[in-house]
């Protein structure tokens, strides 16, 4: 009970630290004269304030340094807590939002899913459209590396909450000896590409408040947008133009980006073997695509074609999930295809979701050894991944990790199925909150929303959302027996 304890007083540091990211909605709600919205937004902050605080207190005789097990419990129910605080703004700003609603928009805002049910999104409140997208900017890099960039001063250490919260296999690696400054170092390389992003965004065309929420939605590879019909609303080529460019950087290792900015190291993107394959894997994909969609004939030749196709395949390779066309009027292999990049495409350490295109190389290589050992049974043949030597311990993880990746998304669906949702419209549902993509096809497609769910359904694909963001693994591990005996 007692390491419950001590992990639910770090918890209430963490609700009240999350407390002070009001002052963005409250900010708005003062620059465009919401009353009703300062009120709601500054009652919500209050709440969250209290709560955390009388956690920290109830519990504040079993403070101690977390041990590493005590991370994987923390990031779950932070993410859990922290989402229903998030939720209360949303049910209380949104009219007509039940706290089902208001949750699974709170959890596909900090999943950087981008999964909506909210319809009219044009006439929100500017300060409901903000927090909806400043959610998602929160969750891009994790409220937990937010957080070990602080917690250190409450006395609590932070490389336990790190490796339990940073996406992809590889954890270990430390861009700066301290895990705080490693933290700090990440979340200014992601707050000043941020900034370039809503400057382009403004140049090119939309207004600062758009420019601002697009940005947060597109750093953080989620789906959310100011207007019911996404980045169609635009109708410009060159707001499409940056969206794609920043939708490619935030699918990249954001330790790359550390490397390439901050200590002036452009080769660092060529040494990134994720990297590569990226720019490969969507470069082929938009090539095969359009000369589809091209001859379906779909569109008004080869150019516009190419302008659709490239958004649509960028936006959900990366598990964005903005969409300026209806992809699931394209033919079914196309629009499949799509869905299926949100699962390999994002890079380890982005802010994407998917299975990573990490595990998939590694994947690739192990199927290409155990072809090359099958041939010659006493061959050494270590697995590398850019010279590398990747450890059996880690291939052993993957192959574990796509198993149970697979296993939920086949239990998910069926879940969905038996709710009576249609095949199609159930392993898209799946497919896309897991993998944090947004719009999937049929029922929940790009021309729609998550809004027609029934309960059941919206829970299922919130329980989804949640699994995908935190990898599976960290929150199922808190199932097993030997995880919580002494």
């Amino acid at each position: 009970m007692r390491p419950i304890l001590s992990v639910l007083n770090v918890l209430g540091a963490l609700l009240m630290l999350f407390s002070g990211y009001y002052v963005l909605p409250l900010a708005t709600a003062l620059v465009y004269g919401e009353a009703e919205s300062l009120r709601v937004f500054a009652l919500c902050a209050g709440i969250t304030l209290a709560a955390g605080g009388a956690l920290v207190l109830a519990t504040w005789r079993f403070r101690r340094e977390l041990k590493p097990r005590d991370g994987y419990l923390l990031v779950s129910l932070s993410w859990l807590a922290v989402t229903a605080a998030a939720a209360m703004p949303m049910m209380l700003g949104a009219p007509g939002l039940s706290f089902t609603d208001a949750f699974f928009e709170s959890m596909s805002g900090l999943s950087t899913t981008g999964s909506t049910v909210i319809t009219g999104l044009d006439k929100l409140p500017n300060t409901v459209n903000l927090w909806r997208c400043a959610l998602h900017w929160l969750g891009g890099m994790g409220i937990i590396v937010l957080a070990v960039a602080v917690l250190p001063l409450l006395g609590v250490g932070g490389m336990q909450m790190y490796r339990a919260e940073t996406p992809g296999p590889v954890k270990d690696a430390k861009l700066t000896p301290r895990i705080t400054e490693t933290a700090k170092a990440l979340w200014m390389v992601y707050a000043g590409i941020t900034a370039v992003c809503v400057a382009a965004l403004w140049i090119a065309g939309m207004s600062p408040f758009e420019a601002i929420c697009h940005a947060f939605t597109v750093m953080s590879l989620g789906g959310f947008s100011t207007h019911d019909a996404s980045a169609a609303w635009f109708d410009s080529a060159a707001i499409e133009m940056v969206l794609m460019l920043f939708m490619l950087v935030a699918s990249l290792n954001f330790a790359t980006h550390f490397l390439a900015l901050r200590r002036g190291d452009p080769g660092a993107y060529r040494r990134d073997p994720e990297a590569r394959w990226v720019f490969v894997w969507v470069g082929v994909s938009i090539l095969l695509l359009t000369a589809e969609i091209t001859h379906a004939r779909l569109y008004d030749g080869f150019g516009e074609s190419l302008r659709h196709v490239a958004f649509a395949t960028i936006s959900m390779a990366t598990t964005t999930g903005l969409v300026t066309e209806d992809f699931s009027l394209w033919p079914v292999f196309a629009s499949m295809w799509i869905l299926f990049l949100s699962c390999v495409v994002s890079c380890t350490g982005s802010t994407g979701g998917g299975i990573k295109m990490f595990r998939a190389l590694i994947m690739i290589k192990q199927f290409f050894r155990e072809m090359f050992v099958l041939v010659h049974p006493s061959a050494v043949a270590p697995l590398k991944i850019a010279g590398a030597v990747i450890s059996n311990r880690v291939v052993y993880s993957v192959l574990a990790f796509i198993f149970v990746y697979f296993m939920t998304v086949v239990i998910l669906t069926f879940a969905l199925l038996a709710t009576n949702m249609d095949f199609t419209s159930a392993l898209t549902a799946t497919v896309a909150s897991i993998n944090n993509a947004g719009p999937g096809l049929g029922q929940v497609g790009p021309a729609t929303n998550y809004g027609s769910l029934n309960d059941k359904q919206t829970w299922i694909c919130t329980l989804a959302m949640f699994l995908g963001r935190i990898e599976l693994f960290t929150f199922l591990i808190l199932f097993s027996p030997s995880f919580w005996r002494k």
